[in-house]
């Protein structure tokens, strides 16, 4: 396929995307529209060929170079890898949001750095633990951990080893 016409596949589905997706923001957060709606956008994202990196790095206004380096540190997310390196467009979206974000704020340079911390706060709001923890927080459910309390939990080594994978996985991410 063509390398423009391909590009313009994918711009024509981000596209639909970001129309289902400017619905769904003008849905109060706890609408079950918008959650429908949220479904539907990660359902076209997840049947949608994969994209070459020639296409990410035209969509994302970077070079094919940096964009296969991006793919190496984790930032982008490989479909398959042989025969030929094609890239998942969910992942793709998501960072195309947050470097059309950044660049409208003015950042060129030094978009990788600024790309992790966002990246691991996405991922992580979209874990269903702290979405749980964040709905009890809105009902007044939750609770103060006392001091004495949190050093049990320190001691508990199943508690420990948790607590341990949790700052292993920060520390995976903030290296890359």
């Amino acid at each position: 396929m063509a390398v423009q016409v391909e590009q313009d596949r994918v711009s024509a589905l981000f596209s639909r995307v970001e129309q289902i997706e400017d619905v769904a923001n003008t849905l109060a957060a706890d609408d079950p529209r918008r959650r429908t709606l949220s479904h539907v956008v990660r359902q076209e994202l997840s049947a949608a060929e994969a994209v070459p990196p020639v296409i990410a790095a035209a969509l994302l206004g970077l070079t094919e170079k940096t964009v296969r380096e991006w793919v190496h540190e984790g930032v982008l997310t490989a479909r398959t890898e042989r025969p030929r390196l094609l890239l998942d467009p969910s992942r793709l979206h998501d960072v195309w949001h947050l470097v059309r974000e950044l660049k409208a704020a003015g950042q060129h340079r030094g978009l990788l750095e600024e790309l992790y911390p966002q990246l691991a706060d996405a991922a992580l709001l979209e874990r269903e633990d702290p979405q749980a923890s964040l709905e009890q927080m809105r009902r007044g459910e939750g609770h103060q951990v006392a001091a004495a309390e949190a050093l049990a939990i320190k001691d508990d080594p199943v508690d420990l080893l948790e607590i341990r994978a949790i700052q292993q996985d920060m520390a995976t991410l903030h290296e890359r």
